[in-house]
């Protein structure tokens, strides 16, 4: 880069006078924390909190939906002995992963292009179109009902998929400006914690339902439960439709010309990282939620379908505190040292089931117990921490992409785990489900020791400049933000930030 094609310090001081939303800039002199002269700090701050709580209640859409199968799973077998073979087990669950893998890719690109309200709103409505079609399939045979039941889940998989950049990405945004000293905690009590409460509440839901119908009506059973699963999201639909898009999106968006080559270049090695510990983790408890249920009505006397509930209700009992202890840790002891002590849990509990597995299994208190502190391990670690590093690793110009990709290498690794769950079963043992846990648990500490970044929970807008200030000393000259923040990429860059690009170069 010649020196002509550099940018002044004075003239970044300047330009950073110039451009709302710039960091230290004052927009509106009578409202200070006003992100610009279109919109005032209370509106902002106002759509800040309820993007914040509106993250949570949807995503506990999500970790319903994520977990109906574990009980239906079971209910499935009984009710459909003949038909409901493993292959269509798998069919069947896999569904929703292949489409959470197609929405998290495509909507992290859409909610980095369009704005995070669009990608929202559009998968809000994915999921309550899906869930009203699964509720209602039907067909000719029972196989084809199967068959527009995975249909229909694959367009829920789309929906909640989609959510995870979407609802993210906000609720760090949001959380950074309202509550930026705790916006980890913050973030992980909206996002991880409903999704994990997601799974027990799928159970209290099933106990709800079929204590209700009776065992004599399981059809009746699961499609209530399907149907729960579509008014969930419409709780928040219109606070949704109200929002306005971070103000750290309108400041750092780009819409056109996005410099993939020099965004893998700066963040190469953050995404091996992230996209890696995701891998493994969702390896791990993807397979052991879904399936979860089918283990333990096999330890389970007579496989009683309503025991087998309640058992599985403990054990997500037991796996939810995991989500809270994480909270805690993550200012304390930063999100890498965290992350690698859930992953020592897969490790430590792992081996502990897998190599005493006979004589556990047959004291199904104690089995359930140690299954639950694994789960809880993997909340604790990964299951907090890899939702939050990707939406702090990244800036907001490819946070929502960076985080799509990522979790989508996440719902990879669930895939191939549910696919490879039952073979493993079946050809070496229940006990090696556990012992490749633990495997998978000492990679995850690998991983994350060499790859991932120890974020401390800085200003995301430290991040945003400093990736402005990269692309600029790189010749990428485009413009970036919308609306009351659009600017040229150049401009409102502090000379701090650009100086330490450049001393790097």
């Amino acid at each position: 880069m010649s020196d002509s094609d550099r940018i002044s310090d004075e003239e970044l001081h300047t330009q950073s006078e110039k451009v709302a939303g710039a960091p230290g800039v004052v927009a509106v002199p009578g409202d200070p924390a006003a992100p610009s002269g279109q919109v005032s700090s209370r509106r902002q701050r106002l759509s800040d909190l309820f993007t914040i709580f509106c993250a949570g209640f949807a995503l506990i859409s999500d970790g319903y939906q994520n977990n109906l199968m574990t009980m239906t799973n079971v209910l499935f077998k009984k009710e459909y002995t003949a038909q409901y073979t493993s292959a269509v087990s798998t069919q069947v669950s896999n569904a929703l992963l292949v489409g959470e893998i197609l929405g998290q890719i495509t909507i992290g690109l859409t909610c980095d292009y369009l704005g995070r309200k669009v990608a929202i709103v559009t998968t809000t409505a994915l999921i309550v179109v899906g869930g009203i079609l699964a509720t209602a399939s039907n067909g000719a045979t029972i196989l084809g009902m199967f068959w527009m039941l995975t249909v229909c889940r694959g367009i829920v998989g789309f929906g909640t998929g989609g959510e995870y950049p979407a609802s993210s990405t906000s609720a760090s945004e949001a959380a950074n400006e309202y509550t930026l000293k705790q916006r980890g905690p913050v973030f992980i009590l909206v996002t991880n914690l409903p999704l994990s409460f997601g799974g027990p509440l799928a159970v209290i839901v099933f106990l709800i339902v079929i204590s209700a119908a009776g065992q004599n009506h399981l059809s009746t059973v699961w499609r209530v439960c399907f149907g729960i699963g579509c008014l969930l999201p419409l709780t928040v639909f219109y606070f949704r439709l109200r929002m306005l898009n971070s103000k750290l999106y309108r400041r750092g968006a780009i819409k056109r010309r996005v410099p993939y080559l020099l965004v893998i270049r700066y963040y190469w090695k953050s995404l091996i990282g992230t996209c890696g510990a995701w891998f493994l983790y969702d390896f791990v408890t993807f397979p052991n939620g879904v399936f979860s249920g089918v283990i333990i009505s096999s330890v389970v006397p007579n496989a009683d379908i309503i025991k087998t509930a309640e058992y599985q209700l403990l054990l997500g009992s037991i796996a939810l505190p995991g989500v809270l202890i994480g909270a805690w840790l993550c200012n304390r002891l930063g999100r890498k040292n965290v992350m690698m002590l859930g992953f020592s849990g897969y490790l430590v509990f792992g081996l502990i089931i897998g190599c005493a597995y006979d004589r556990i299994a047959k004291i199904i208190p104690l089995f359930i117990i140690f299954y639950g502190l694994m789960l809880s391990s993997g909340n604790l670690g990964p299951g907090d921490m890899l939702g939050l590093l990707s939406s702090e690793s990244y800036a907001t110009a490819v946070r929502g992409t960076c985080y799509g990709i990522s979790a989508a290498v996440g719902k990879t690794g669930a895939a191939v785990g549910t696919e490879a769950f039952t073979p493993i079963q079946n050809n070496l043992g229940k006990r090696w489900t556990f012992i490749i846990a633990a495997i998978c648990g000492v990679a995850g500490i690998l991983v994350t020791y060499f790859f991932v970044k120890d974020v401390r929970g800085d200003d995301l807008a430290n991040e945003d400049e400093a990736f402005r200030a990269y692309l600029v000393a790189h010749g990428w000259d485009g413009e970036m933000g919308e609306d009351d923040l659009r600017a040229l990429a150049d401009e409102g860059i502090p000379p701090a930030v650009a100086g330490a690009v450049e001393g790097k170069m």
